[in-house]
C-alpha cells in the first residue's frame, strides 16, 4: 500500500491569543520526559477528516495557548479499498509512514504537537498524534483530543476548561548543571523486542477477579489481574537465574490523593512510580492471586511515597529505575480516554500506542477494538523477544 503525503501547514489559533510565559512543574522537568509520546488513532469513517480536525484544532488552541505552534501534517490517500484493516495483525503498513515525520529545520519550528491524518479509499481514517511528554501526560493528551472532537462536533467551547495549575509542585531553584537522563544498559543486549498482542475475554477476567475475591475477600481490578499474569508469565517463559532481581514499574495517576485533589481540567504531567521488587525465584513460585496482593499493598504506599517527593525527601529517584530486561513498565491506557475521542463519526475503533524503545519491555493494558465487539475484554499490547541479534566483536 502506498502513502503519499500531499500537504503540511502550521496550524495557528483561531484567535488571538496573548503571549505568556508559564512555569513547568517538578513532575513536568523530569528528564525521562524529555521525549515524545506517539500513538495512532484509528477511525472507520470519517469523509474531509483532515480539513474538519484542521479546523477544529485551530479552535482548540485558543484556550490550549501553550500547545501554539503545533503543526498539522495531512496525508490523502493512495489506498486499495479495505485498507481499513490496517489494524489486523500483520499489516503492511509501516507505523513511521502513519505519524508525522520530523519538521526541517529551515521552518524554524520545533511544534510540541504534531498531527497527521491519513485517509483510506475505504472511507476511514487514522490520526498520526505526536505529543510532547513534557507539557502532558496521557490523561491530559486525551483531554486536548477530546477537546479537538468537540470542537469539530459543533461545540461552541470543549465541555472541560483547560487548566495549567503547575503550581501544585512547584520547581525547585535551577541547579548548575541539569539532571543527567536514565542511562541505558552499557553493553547492547543480544535480543530485539518484536510488537505483540494479546487479546483476553472480559468473562475471564471477570472470572479471575470473582475467584481473587472468593479467597480473599478483597476486590481487584482489571489492571491487577493483567499485570500480574504478564509479569508473572514472562519471568516463567525467560526462567531468570533464581537470585536474579526482577522488578514491576508502573505509573499512577496522582490527581486525586492530593490535598485537595488537582481540579478537573489539569492537564500536565501527574503521576508517579510504583515499583515492586521480587526475587525470579519467589516470582516463579508465586501465585497469581499472590502477585495481584503485592501490587495492591504496593498502592497502598502511593500517598506517601509520592508526598515524600514533592517535599524532596527522596534519597534516590523514583523515576529511574533500572533500564534493563529484568524491569517490566507496564501502563494503563483504558482509562485515559483517548476511546471516547469523537469527531463527529464515532469514537475510534483503535489505538496504538508506538514502542519509544527496542530494547526496554513494556505492557500497555487497553481495550479491545470495537471491531471485535460483542466480545469485548482487554487488549494487552506488549513486545517479545522474537530473534536474536548477532553481537559483534
Amino acid at each position: 500500500m502506498c502513502v503519499i503525503r500531499t500537504k503540511r501547514s502550521v496550524v495557528k489559533p483561531a484567535e488571538e491569543t496573548p503571549l505568556t510565559t508559564l512555569d513547568l512543574s517538578l513532575i513536568d522537568k523530569i528528564p525521562v520526559l524529555r521525549c515524545d509520546a506517539r500513538t495512532l488513532h484509528v477511525f472507520s469513517h470519517g469523509p474531509e477528516a483532515a480539513s474538519v480536525i484542521r479546523e477544529a484544532l485551530s479552535r482548540a488552541l485558543v484556550p490550549y495557548t501553550l500547545l501554539l505552534g503545533a503543526s498539522f501534517t495531512n496525508r490523502n490517500k493512495m489506498m486499495k479499498q479495505g485498507a481499513s484493516k490496517f489494524n489486523a495483525p500483520g499489516t503492511s503498513i509501516p507505523y513511521d509512514h502513519l505519524l508525522p515525520d520530523d519538521v526541517p529545520q529551515t521552518e524554524g519550528i520545533d511544534p510540541l504537537v504534531k498531527m497527521q491524518v491519513t485517509q483510506f479509499g475505504c472511507g476511514g481514517f487514522v490520526i498520526g498524534l505526536v505529543f510532547c511528554h513534557t507539557i502532558c501526560d496521557g490523561l491530559g493528551a486525551a483531554q486536548f483530543l477530546n477537546a479537538v472532537g468537540e470542537l469539530a462536533r459543533g461545540l461552541h467551547n470543549p465541555t472541560i476548561e483547560p487548566l495549567w495549575h503547575r503550581h501544585f509542585a512547584p520547581s525547585p531553584p535551577p541547579s548548575p548543571s541539569p539532571p543527567p537522563l536514565p542511562k541505558l544498559p552499557p553493553t547492547m543486549p543480544s535480543y530485539k523486542l518484536e510488537h505483540a498482542t494479546v487479546d483476553i475475554p472480559m468473562h475471564r477476567i471477570n472470572n479471575l477477579k470473582q475467584d481473587f475475591q472468593r479467597l480473599t475477600g478483597l476486590a481487584c481490578s482489571s489492571f491487577e489481574i493483567v499485570a500480574a499474569g504478564l509479569w508473572t508469565s514472562r519471568a516463567r517463559a525467560i526462567d531468570f537465574e533464581s537470585n536474579a532481581e526482577l522488578k514491576l514499574v508502573f505509573f499512577a495517576n496522582c490527581r486525586q490523593i492530593l490535598d485537595p485533589p488537582l481540579p478537573a481540567g489539569f492537564y500536565g504531567n501527574c503521576f508517579f512510580p510504583v515499583t515492586i521488587t521480587a526475587s525470579y525465584e519467589s516470582l516463579r513460585d508465586a501465585s497469581l492471586f499472590d502477585v495481584v496482593k503485592m501490587i495492591q499493598d504496593a498502592k497502598t504506599k502511593l500517598p506517601s511515597e509520592f508526598g515524600k517527593y514533592l517535599k524532596g525527601d527522596c534519597w534516590d529517584d523514583p523515576f529511574a529505575p533500572p533500564l534493563s530486561y529484568r524491569t517490566l513498565f507496564i501502563s494503563e491506557w483504558g482509562r485515559l480516554g483517548f476511546n471516547q475521542v469523537d469527531f463527529g463519526w464515532g469514537p475510534p475503533v483503535h489505538v496504538v500506542p508506538i514502542q519509544g524503545s527496542s530494547i526496554i519491555p513494556v505492557g500497555i493494558v487497553g481495550y479491545m477494538p470495537l471491531t471485535l465487539l460483542p466480545n469485548k475484554g482487554i487488549r494487552l499490547m506488549t513486545w517479545r523477544v522474537d530473534k536474536l541479534i548477532q553481537m559483534e566483536g
